[in-house]
């Protein structure tokens, strides 16, 4: 029998997200990594936990070296004071909208759309601030709010008031009662601050596309609520367009994080810089994963669900896209992978692998923890050292 030939060890980079609401990225990647070394321990693994700027870009990027996670009083979404945190090095800072803001942040019962506010990511906004970030990276995703990001506006001076010149109080449903917004109380120190609002969410602010329509039910919105929280912001936006001069309600993405962008964009002009950039792409300069695919001879990726939505700006896809151009064969390894999910990774020449090992749900997978995940990546190991044995030109003689 042909026993094929020795084969180099491979250098492989392993830059997953999130499987959402089971592993960090941080989880993922070492699990893989660990899957990866029991067939081929030889191979040099380097790991890249990645985010698309939601849920878990702290923690992904944190894995990297060079940053401090310091403290910051916040608050979550419905007003309780929480103990927040922001990443920093230098005067770069990264702060993760979801750690005050999010819904993982509420129990089920809750969640309280009408109400929900962005205040707590504001003081967490201040605080990196006031401690000297002047380039600030501010992760949109996971989401309990839909208030416009009227109480980060709020937490760096601004003033959202009804007809009888009283303050609104906080949350979406109270912008249907907005009249008038005072600018004037704006931090001064913005202008130093350079900006960058990491989402891939394209959404505007209004309509059955928009901030309510689309997110509000997993918010906890009900229809009657949806209707008026698009309502509501559909009055804030024309108060803030009306103040600002600033189109806001049909810019693309406005409606990221319950239109938090849309609130960002009507103050644009009060920092130094402003931009909206996809969060996979901003994460991946944040952890260095350009100088590492240099090194990589073959890239593994992964999240919960590889489907249709692949091809939608999620990790996975630029992952992948990354990999195609620099010419890295890559596999993708999903807690479920669809067919529409392996169509969109066969236009940039990389395979979805499912971890899912028989009929089981979703809440069977998250008590499975990290097993299937390093069982998965321990076969395609095997069968990437099967496939590199083989002999090049076929078979020798009998």
């Amino acid at each position: 029998m042909h026993s094929g030939r020795p084969t180099p060890p491979l250098h492989v980079l392993v830059a997953p997200d999130a499987f959402k609401g089971s592993l960090t990225a941080v989880e993922v990647a070492q699990a893989l990594a660990d899957g990866w070394r029991r067939a081929r321990p030889g191979d040099e693994v380097r790991l890249s936990p990645l985010a698309d700027g939601g849920e878990g870009t702290i923690a992904a990027v944190s894995a990297a070296s060079g940053w401090t996670r310091l403290p910051a009083a916040g608050r979550d979404p419905l007003g309780r004071e929480l103990p927040a945190h922001f990443l920093r090095a230098g005067d770069r800072g990264i702060v993760e909208l979801a750690v005050a803001s999010g819904l993982s942040r509420l129990d089920h019962d809750e969640r309280d759309p009408l109400n929900a506010s962005t205040f707590g990511t504001g003081l967490v906004v201040a605080a990196a601030i006031g401690l000297g970030v002047r380039s600030l990276v501010l992760g949109l995703g996971g989401s309990a709010t839909t208030d416009g990001g009227s109480g980060i506006l709020t937490a760096l001076g601004a003033r959202f008031l009804d007809a009888a010149g009283d303050d609104l109080p906080p949350g979406g449903a109270s912008l249907r009662q907005l009249d008038s917004v005072d600018l004037s109380g704006i931090a001064p120190v913005l202008s130093e601050v350079h900006l960058t609002v990491a989402s891939d969410v394209t959404n505007p602010l209004l309509g059955e596309l928009g901030a309510a329509a689309v997110y509000g039910p997993q918010k906890g919105a009900k229809e009657a609520e949806i209707a008026l929280l698009d309502a509501a912001l559909e009055r804030y936006a024309t108060v803030l367009e009306h103040a600002t001069g600033r189109s806001i309600r049909s810019i693309r993405g406005s409606g990221a994080a319950g239109g938090t962008t849309a609130g960002l964009l009507a103050i644009a002009d009060r920092f130094a810089s402003f931009e909206i950039r996809p969060g996979v792409e901003v994460v991946m300069e944040l952890t260095g994963f350009a100088e590492a695919l240099v090194d990589a001879s073959l890239v593994l990726t992964g999240e919960g669900r590889i489907d249709d939505q692949t091809g939608h700006g999620k990790t996975v896809l630029g992952v992948a896209q990354k990999a195609a151009q620099a010419r890295r064969p890559c596999i993708c390894f999903g807690g479920s992978v669809t067919p529409a999910g392996m169509r969109v990774l066969a236009t940039l020449g990389a395979v979805g692998v499912p971890v899912t090992e028989g009929p089981a749900t979703l809440e069977e997978q998250i008590q499975a923890g990290i097993a299937p995940i390093e069982r998965a990546a321990d076969r395609t190991s095997r069968l990437v050292s099967l496939v590199r044995s083989l002999p090049e030109n076929g078979p020798g003689p009998a």
